[in-house]
């Protein structure tokens, strides 16, 4: 395998209103959990970015691109965090925290959800999932959602409750949400991730101090049960999770000791993967590459820039490669392939300013060169 790369040179809901498009765009605060670069059914991608006031929203023109519409605004008042989730049919969930002020109190937290159908067009009204904590001092501490879609279609929503322990609320039957569930741990802290493995279970790891907490579905639809704990624990925010093998997933973190990358499978050791990421989370997608079983890794470097990793799908004992892509980046880079199956890498630069980079002709993982949106 090889990697190289050539740009290193430089229920039927009510809708909310249309995005607002005419007036500059605000400022960009960063990049959403999650996977906030995904394919509609249509084959066109579509990127998401939390700024001030709320969304902004990139899509491209055609599949494949290269062209890009955008940025649109979606207004969301008081968004403090936006994860954003896809599930199998496409449909893209957004996850929100939610913090307004109060004239007669301490401010007002809740958790809002949001759904965008198909590429392009408008996303929902933000619903309020509200908050596990009844008491405005404990609601204020609530932490940051993840969440999942099972093969369902059911949304799982997790968040850190006051106490340090796991909360979830989902959708059920007939779209109407069950209340919230108390699944226990013990200082739980933001960067949750959720993942669905193709046999409909959900399964959450949690960072926790020196651990990583771990939750998953005995069977699709049950209540997420804890499991053993995992040591050492991830860097909080840098946890990424992807099916590797039927029902089977692997983690991937930071090192909190500073020796790089981590990855885990259940029941295996901690295998250092190398890269020098920052303290932010990674993206990780799953390809084919000259007929072999591919596994990408992207991260924002300790420099700033984007570091791209490969190497063989549960086999990264055998090692992974790594390329500095030479582009500075604003937050955590984001993976996915195009209409044609081409790798995609996407950042957002220190101004707000979406950039891509897709897979070029050749054998192994050729990039292209950098292209603004």
């Amino acid at each position: 395998m090889v990697i190289r790369d050539r740009s290193a040179r430089g229920v039927r809901r009510r809708r909310a209103p249309q995005a607002q498009a005419a007036a500059p765009a605000p400022a960009v605060t960063g990049t959403a959990a999650g996977s906030w670069l995904v394919r509609g059914k249509d084959g066109r991608l579509t990127a998401y970015a939390p700024c001030h006031g709320g969304l902004l929203r990139w899509t491209e023109a055609r599949p494949g691109g290269p062209g890009w519409s955008g940025p649109d605004f979606f207004p969301v008042a008081g968004l403090t965090h936006l994860t954003v989730v896809q599930g199998a049919d496409t449909y893209v969930h957004f996850l929100g925290r939610r913090q307004r002020r109060r004239e007669d109190g301490p401010a007002a937290v809740d958790v809002v959800h949001a759904i965008q159908y198909q590429s392009a067009r408008p996303v929902t009204e933000w619903r309020s999932l509200g908050n596990p904590h009844p008491e405005p001092d404990k609601a204020l501490r609530c932490g940051a959602p993840a969440g999942a879609v099972d093969t369902a279609g059911t949304v799982h929503v997790f968040v850190p409750n006051a106490g340090g322990g796991l909360m979830m609320r989902r959708e059920g039957r007939g779209g109407r949400w069950e209340a919230w569930a108390d699944l226990r741990g013990t200082d739980v802290r933001d960067g949750l991730v959720a993942a669905v493995t193709s046999t409909g279970a959900v399964e959450v790891f949690a960072p926790a101090g020196g651990a990583a907490l771990h939750w998953a579905q005995p069977e699709p639809g049950a209540v997420p049960q804890r499991l053993a704990d995992i040591r050492p624990g991830p860097l909080p925010g840098t946890v990424a999770a992807m099916e590797t093998a039927p029902g089977r997933l692997t983690c991937y973190w930071t090192d909190p000791g500073g020796s790089g990358l981590v990855c885990h499978r259940r029941g295996g050791r901690p295998v250092l993967l190398g890269g020098g990421p920052a303290d932010g989370a990674h993206a990780v997608l799953r390809t084919a590459l000259d007929g072999y079983d591919c596994t990408v890794l992207a991260h924002r470097g300790a420099a700033g820039a984007v570091l791209v990793g490969l190497c063989g799908t549960e086999a990264e004992q055998s090692g992974m490669w790594w390329t500095d892509t030479g582009r500075d980046c604003l937050g955590d880079p984001a993976l996915a392939q195009d209409a044609y199956g081409r790798v995609v890498v996407a950042a957002l630069d220190a101004h707000g300013a979406l950039w891509t980079v897709r897979q070029a002709p050749g054998p192994g993982l050729l990039l292209g060169e950098w292209a603004r949106a």
